[in-house]
């Protein structure tokens, strides 16, 4: 039996070891999705309620949570209703969007890179 063994410089004499290795497969490391910042902006038309509603039903947040978030549009005239991965942004202002233009709402929402 043939034993494939390393002579040379770096081994010592009579260190006839077999060579062995561990063969490794390189994976390629998975880039996290880059996120998006959904942004409401305030206007004089749209009910304070219904910017409420809106929080609570398409970003699920809680009462409490909706009516700062609305405060903080109202009084800073613009918004951070949530952050997401681009489709999930994109469907959110969309939504947003459609639900404002049904109830003849001029409310404005869009998203920005973070």
């Amino acid at each position: 039996m043939n034993q494939l063994t390393m002579n040379g410089p770096d081994k010592k004499d009579g260190e006839n070891t077999p060579e062995r290795g561990v063969a490794t497969k390189v994976r390629p490391k998975t880039k996290k999705p880059s996120m998006y910042r959904v942004i409401l902006m305030n206007d004089d038309y749209t009910p304070q309620e219904f910017v409420v509603m809106i929080l609570m039903g398409i970003f699920k947040k809680s009462q409490e949570e909706a009516f700062t978030i609305m405060m903080h549009v109202h009084q800073k005239g613009i918004g951070t209703c949530g952050v997401y991965t681009f489709e999930v942004a994109e469907t959110k202002v969309a939504q947003v969007m459609d639900a404002a233009k049904r109830a003849q709402h001029p409310l404005q929402c869009t998203l920005e890179k973070t």
